[in-house]
């Protein structure tokens, strides 16, 4: 069953949020994800002016799913229905537990993909990258977008990506699995006692050096997972990075975005 719903965030309900340039098959993706035609689909850049929220029961339990206008850069934005669809897009990307962005990959990845992908990135949401169209593409082309893709999205080459073709409908049942597998691990609490384990470990393995320890770990928050580290002096910031790796890989957390906070021990 599908329900179309305004602006409406069910409670512990998955919001998935689908971003992309005008035109890359948001909508037709969407419609496929929800098995009803929600949105009018035309070839134009711009036919879906605003967000359309629907819920959607799904085996592994109810998905919100937001279908958002596409976004074009704010110079080439000339009305203001377009303008206010753009704000709509980013505060869906704020408001979403994971973020889908769509990538026309006969176009191959643009500018305007990668400042979308900055801004997912800012906003701490998980992000999915989607590549559509991909049956279109010969074997050369395809070697292409995949360079491509890891020379401009490098900042979240953690992220999963997945090759489909939202109109025939090719490899689009890889993705649900994928969705409820990120979704858990932005979800995902980690008791205090294994947080100082891992970090006991990693510092066992590698010192940060001057005397300086984290002396206790916890998490204090999810969505994203949150870990504030009590040290007695100062960290340097890549042996913080190295605690947030070593936390990411024994956790298993892929490509959801982590939050380290450190405190000094009296602060």
């Amino acid at each position: 069953p599908v329900e179309e719903i305004e602006a409406i965030k069910p409670d512990g309900v998955p919001r998935v949020a689908l971003v992309g340039r005008p035109n890359v098959g948001k909508s037709t993706l969407f419609n496929r994800l929800v098995g009803a035609e929600r949105s009018v689909v035309h070839d134009m850049p711009g036919t879906t002016r605003d967000a359309i929220d629907t819920l959607v029961e799904t085996p592994e339990g109810p998905l919100v799913f937001i279908d958002t206008a596409g976004m074009r850069r704010r110079s080439k934005i000339d009305d203001s229905t377009e303008y206010y669809s753009l704000v709509r897009a980013v505060k869906a990307i704020d408001g979403a537990d994971i973020a889908m962005l769509i990538i026309d990959a006969t176009v191959g990845v643009t500018s305007q993909d990668q400042r979308l992908a900055e801004r997912i990135d800012v906003a701490g949401c998980p992000i999915l990258v989607v590549l559509n169209k991909w049956e279109l593409l010969e074997s050369e082309d395809r070697r292409s977008v995949e360079a491509d893709l890891a020379r401009m999205l490098y900042f979240i080459d953690d992220a999963p990506v997945l090759k489909l073709s939202a109109l025939t409908g090719m490899g689009v049942h890889k993705l649900r699995p994928v969705l409820q597998e990120t979704i858990e691990q932005y979800h995902r609490k980690i008791p205090t006692r294994d947080v100082n384990r891992i970090i006991a470990e990693a510092q066992q393995k590698q010192p940060a050096g001057g005397g300086a320890r984290v002396l206790f770990a916890v998490q204090g928050s999810n969505d994203p997972p949150t870990f504030t580290l009590f040290v007695n002096r100062e960290l340097p910031q890549p042996y913080i990075r190295y605690l947030e790796r070593s936390i990411r890989e024994a956790f298993q957390f892929g490509s959801t975005p982590l939050k380290m906070r450190v405190r000094k021990k009296g602060d």
